[in-house]
């Protein structure tokens, strides 16, 4: 029998439900915005994504991917969110589109959880917040 996202729905395996959504627009050069990613994953409201793409942009930086998740735009700024410096967006995306995304085996669930918390770990540690 088949799962869905929604049944366990935990914010690295949401992660990894994005991380297919991302890896298809990436192939086909498009760019998303937070509304109509929240919609394709059943969310009401795109205001909850922030943690969820830290896992992927996370991963992406520790394992010295193109930042994927610059392909995720704020609908009236056309900018991704924090994270990600302004001045490299469009060499990003182009990093992103020009990716064989399809080569790699994605992450699980574990290790897109276990990037965000090493990288929140570590900036809890370069703040002084430990």
């Amino acid at each position: 029998m088949f799962r869905e996202f929604a049944d366990n729905p935990t914010r690295p395996l949401r992660a990894l439900q994005i991380w297919q959504i991302l890896i298809a627009a990436a192939d086909n050069r498009q760019i998303l915005t937070y509304n109509l990613l929240a919609k394709k994953i059943g969310y009401k409201g795109a205001g909850t994504l922030a943690q969820t793409l830290g896992h992927i942009m996370y991963y992406c930086q520790h394992n010295g991917l193109p930042p994927l998740t610059v392909l995720v735009v704020n609908e009236d700024t056309g900018l991704p969110g924090e994270g990600l410096l302004e001045a490299d967006l469009n060499a990003d995306r182009e990093l992103v589109f020009r990716f064989n995304w399809y080569s790699i085996v994605p992450p699980t669930p574990e290790e897109l959880e276990e990037a965000y918390k090493v990288a929140h770990s570590h900036i809890n540690q370069t703040s002084g917040n430990s």
